[in-house]
Parts: structure tokens; sequence; C-alpha cells
């Protein structure tokens, strides 16, 4: 049972825990919502992946010394996880929020699109006249069918 002796292993637990259940009073703080279930999401303040790295690497320099090659591995591995959660997870989650817009233009696209044939020439010919440029879906879904139409084709040359 020495795996209940392991400072650094318990230190990064606690970090967890404590920076998930943080985040609810924060967020109450600075919105005035009451979520509970921020303990259980990602993303957020603070960062339970910065807190349990940071806590394992503190936990094995207090233990084995910060001259260690155990502390080195750990202090990398920690950087680069902190790098990771700033640069490369943040970036996703914007990729996120424009899909996500993505998805709603098409879905209004969609509902448009059912009641154009129902819809006077005239009234068809006004929307026409007022479109300036096309929606971002328009635009990527257009982009998705040049490509794959490229690949259908591709064989037939």
């Amino acid at each position: 049972m020495d795996i209940f002796a392991n400072f650094p292993l318990w230190a990064a637990l606690f970090a967890i825990v404590f920076a998930q259940v943080i985040k609810i009073p924060i967020q109450f703080i600075a919105t005035k919502e009451f979520k509970p279930g921020l303990a259980f999401s990602t993303g957020g303040m603070p960062s339970s992946h910065s807190a349990a790295v940071a806590a394992v690497t503190t936990g094995i320099g207090i233990e084995h010394g910060v001259t260690s090659g155990l502390f080195a591995v750990s202090c990398v591995f920690s950087i680069i996880i902190m790098f990771d959660a700033t640069g490369i997870r943040r970036q996703a989650g914007e990729q996120a929020i424009i899909l996500n817009m993505l998805v709603k233009d098409f879905n209004y696209f969609i509902e448009e699109a059912k009641v154009w044939s129902k819809k006077a020439e005239y009234e068809k010919q006004e929307e026409l006249k007022e479109l300036l440029g096309h929606q971002p879906i328009e635009v990527f879904f257009g982009g998705l069918t040049g490509i794959l139409l490229a690949f259908v084709i591709y064989p037939l040359f």
C-alpha cells in the first residue's frame, strides 16, 4: 500500500479536485450564475490540468530535489501540458465556436430552402438582389463540394 504514501500523486489528485470545485464559486462571483456542473467540465478558471502537473512537479521537487532527473522530466512535461492547454486546446475551443456558428447558419439555410419553392417569383428575385455575398456555411460547403468532386473526377483522367 505504498501508493497511499506517494506525496506527488496525492498532491496532484488534490489539486485536480480543488481546481474543479473552486470553479463553481469563481463563476458565481464573476457572473452571479450557480453552475455546479463546472466541477465536471473542462476549461474554466483555474485549469485543473495545470494545477495537477504543477502539484506533481512540486511534489517531486520536494521529495527528490530540483536537481534530480525525475524533477527535470516532470518539469518539462508540465511545461508541455500547460503550453498545450493555452495553445492547442484553446485554438480547438475557438474553432469549436466557429463550427457551432456554421451549424447554426446551415440550419437557417435549410429552413429557408424549405419555403423557397412556395415564394412568389418576385419574392425570389427580390431576395436574390439583396444577396451581396455568401454566408460562411455556404462558402464552407462549397469548398468541401469542390474538394470532393475533384477527388471523384480525378480517376476519370
